[in-house]
């Protein structure tokens, strides 16, 4: 396996394919690790520890020693696979022709291709598709539209070249484009709201874990098709603590007799949500959150405040108003009242001078309407063409605004992340600091309110109305950043829940227990995105469909697409006896909603399989 790369995830992909999986592999990178993340983290874990100072002393300086602890040297592997055992790394400027080769791209079952550049990694591509026709490719692209067309083109190529496009060994030659953006979006927005299943989508089927307490006789409150995994009290809810203080310990794929000794304890449960056929059931169309349209003409509603349109309504009932008197005083029909009115209104020279006292009071109240009418029509016009001439300017948090989700970054993650908090109707105000950032388009077009500035400074995570917020939804590339401002924000409002992205595993652990010592009752989670897109890479490296990944504490459950011919654990046996406690469970048959427990898996049959990382190894 070659694994190339710029940033963390090359690291840990690496260190995947190595520690979980066995293979060998090479790890290219560039010459000038001081541009990587590994030095950048080991900074931000030394400025984090100073900030947790501030709120509690003694367990941070435990926090900040640990996370100090497992700096990963620059030029060394993650994950402790320095030495003989680890990859090979080779370091160079540049993924040309002669570094694919020295690379051994020509003798390599599997190319990954993970620079954070996707031209840099379409290029790569080409030439190394070039170089072995046989090659499983896999990309890193975030435009993905783009990555269809390029995953067609290798394959076409990769087909003409070997003549069926599969190698001597089985090895199919195929590309996989993924995103680690895309990956990791569900899971962050998804811990950032109540409510919100983990869901995992293939082919035909939509599955969803929820956590439910478990009776007396280990059965699961409601109606689930399997038991994935029994949870801690650390990890209820979607916690990351780790297993201790007496806790007892989350198992994940527990077998039947397990869950049945575990009564009282909560669970996570799959279930079937419903058929899949076609985008999520909950994105809203053509209308986001709030019923506000995203298309590039607003709603009608939006071309006036509330304030102009109360007035438009009041005038409206005046001249009603003055209509049905005049119809009253003088006796004429109501048509011609109306008219008479309207006259009146618009000061149409008409005046009532041998007209009754009621006809001529009724007159100077309609010319009085009338004036204040003049303003009221000067102030819509003024304001629609302001709207229109702003449709595409960055939205404001509106002044009630409350019970929103704050997102701080609008890179490739939190792009992503504000997509999905849109298509669940969730309303958000995002704060950036890079007027420049790729997201702002999308926030425009999507009518997303946006706060421009450093969420560092005073005064801007109150713009975004933090104090009235329901979470906050920290995912910019710097750690330092989104700890200060998980920080402040706890100063501000201590029960708020907050979600973390950041880079390192480890720091992400010590981070989670530090602040649920100093909050305990403000739910805390942490993330990294490496930590979830890695396996999916991994999987797709190795020929596996990886189909979606759900945390649980700080281990994660992958669901794969598998096909069951060349599997012994799975061939020959019912969906129900493919299970393996801790390691691997059966779920169903691909493309059917209806599979039964007692179907006996044959040739052909591609299976859904909910799996730890070694237990997805081991399916080999």
């Amino acid at each position: 396996m070659v694994v190339c790369g710029d940033d963390g995830l090359a690291h840990r992909l690496a260190a995947e394919l190595r520690g979980v999986y066995g293979e060998q592999v090479t790890l290219v990178v560039p010459p000038d690790e001081r541009t990587a993340r590994p030095p950048v983290v080991g900074r931000a874990r030394a400025a984090s520890a100073a900030l947790f100072d501030r709120v509690v002393s003694a367990t941070v300086g435990r926090a900040g020693a640990a996370a100090g602890a497992t700096t990963p040297p620059a030029a060394s592997a993650p994950g402790g696979a320095d030495g003989p055992d680890g990859p090979r790394v080779l370091e160079a400027v540049g993924i040309g022709e002669a570094v694919l080769a020295e690379a051994g791209v020509e003798r390599a079952a599997a190319l990954a291709l993970v620079f954070d550049d996707d031209e840099t990694n379409i290029r790569a591509a080409l030439t190394a598709r070039r170089l072995n026709p046989r090659l499983r490719l896999v990309l890193r692209l975030y435009n993905r539209r783009l990555g269809q067309h390029i995953e067609e083109l290798l394959d076409q190529a990769a087909a003409l070249a070997t003549g069926d496009g599969e190698s001597e060994g089985g090895t199919d030659a195929s590309t996989t484009v993924l995103s680690d953006a895309d990956t990791a979006a569900p899971a962050l927005a998804a811990t950032a709201v109540t409510g919100t299943s983990k869901v995992v989508q293939t082919e035909g089927l939509l599955l969803r874990a929820v956590e439910r307490p478990l009776s007396a006789d280990g059965r699961p409150a409601g109606s689930g098709l399997y038991t994935l995994a029994l949870l801690s009290a650390g990890d209820r809810s979607g916690g990351e603590g780790p297993d201790g203080n007496g806790e007892q310990e989350t198992r994940l794929l527990p077998d039947d007799e397990e869950v049945a000794r575990a009564g009282g304890r909560t669970a996570l449960v799959l279930e079937q949500a419903s058929a899949a056929g076609g985008p999520a059931a909950a994105t809203t169309g053509s209308r986001g959150a709030n019923g506000r349209g995203v298309g590039g003409v607003p709603p009608l509603a939006s071309l006036f405040s509330r304030r102009l349109r109360w007035s438009l309504a009041g005038m409206v009932a005046c001249v009603v108003a003055l209509a049905v008197a005049l119809w009253l005083v003088s006796g004429i029909q109501p048509l011609r009242a109306f008219y008479y009115t309207l006259l009146d209104l618009l000061a149409i020279d008409d005046p009532a001078k041998k007209a009754p006292l009621g006809r001529q009071l009724l007159q100077l109240l309609s010319a009085l309407v009338g004036l204040l009418l003049l303003p009221v029509l000067l102030a819509a016009v003024l304001e629609a063409l302001g709207t229109f001439r702003t449709a595409s300017a960055l939205r404001k948090p509106p002044r009630g605004l409350g019970g929103h989700v704050v997102l701080l970054g609008l890179g490739k993650i939190g792009t992503r992340v504000m997509t999905r908090l849109r298509e669940l109707n969730v309303p958000v105000v995002c704060v950036e600091s890079d007027p420049e950032a790729r997201g702002l388009a999308t926030a425009r077009r999507l009518r997303v309110p946006v706060v421009l500035g450093d969420v560092t400074q005073e005064g801007v995570l109150e713009a975004a109305k933090i104090h009235r917020a329901y979470a906050l939804l920290a995912v910019t590339s710097a750690d330092t950043t989104n700890l200060e401002a998980v920080l402040y924000a706890r100063t501000v409002r201590p029960d708020l829940r907050v979600v973390l992205r950041l880079y390192d595993d480890d720091f992400a652990t010590a981070v989670y227990r530090t602040l649920r010592t100093a909050y305990p009752h403000a739910l805390t989670r942490s993330r990294s995105v490496t930590h979830l897109a890695a396996p999916a890479f991994a999987g797709a490296m190795l020929g596996r469909q990886v189909v979606g990944a759900i945390p649980v504490g700080r281990r994660v459950l992958l669901f794969a697409s598998l096909d069951v011919a060349g599997h012994p654990q799975l061939e020959g046996r019912t969906v129900r006896e493919a299970f393996r406690a801790g390691s691997w469970r059966a779920l169903a048959l691909e493309g059917r909603t209806d599979t039964a427990p007692d179907h006996v898996l044959e040739k052909g049959d591609r299976v859904v399989v909910a799996a730890t990382r070694r237990g997805l190894a081991e399916l080999r």
